[in-house]
């Protein structure tokens, strides 16, 4: 079907004022950075339930770099992040934001609104949103020392106590 010209520039103008779901800023270097596959030397696997974390709580060696194997064994939509508390709660806001938006429901993401589609994408490198029953992963490399949080910011979630910590240290 032939797409005309007012099509085209409704199309440009939805992503062009569509809020970004990107993380809010840079990532700060409190909270690592992406790595790479190459470089993870260990696999840690979570499962997320309906609403929590197995295992809660990681320990991992400053600078590591480590590969998370998440599935999500709920019946619910779950995220798997990990921040500082104010990445989490710039975070929440997206995506109660995404949520009502309409772009995702309890349990789904909308299609076009994963991770690199749309205007409301959820692609960060610090995360993973995985509905019912599927997988993802995320590869991190820890800063020097200290703790992070990981959480599940779909609404209500962490409030409903779907947090953890990664312990990092020499």
């Amino acid at each position: 079907m032939p797409v005309n010209r007012f099509q085209t520039l409704a199309a440009v103008l939805a992503i062009a004022t569509a809020p970004s779901m990107a993380l809010a800023g840079p990532v700060p270097a409190e909270a690592g950075s992406p790595g790479r596959a190459a470089d993870a030397r260990r696999t840690v696997d979570v499962v997320m339930r309906d609403n929590s974390f197995e295992p809660q709580t990681i320990q991992v060696r400053a600078g590591e770099t480590v590969r998370f194997r998440v599935v999500n064994r709920g019946q619910l939509l779950h995220e798997f992040n990990i921040g500082t508390p104010a990445m989490h709660e710039a975070h929440r806001r997206e995506m109660l934001a995404m949520m009502q938006a309409g772009h995702m429901t309890p349990t789904s993401v909308m299609a076009g609104h994963g991770a690199g589609h749309g205007g409301m994408a959820h692609d960060d490198p610090n995360s993973v949103l995985l509905e019912p029953g599927k997988r993802g992963e995320v590869i991190w490399r820890f800063p020097q020392g200290g703790t992070l949080e990981i959480s599940c910011n779909v609404p209500g979630h962490s409030e409903s106590g779907m947090v953890g910590q990664v312990r990092f240290g020499r």
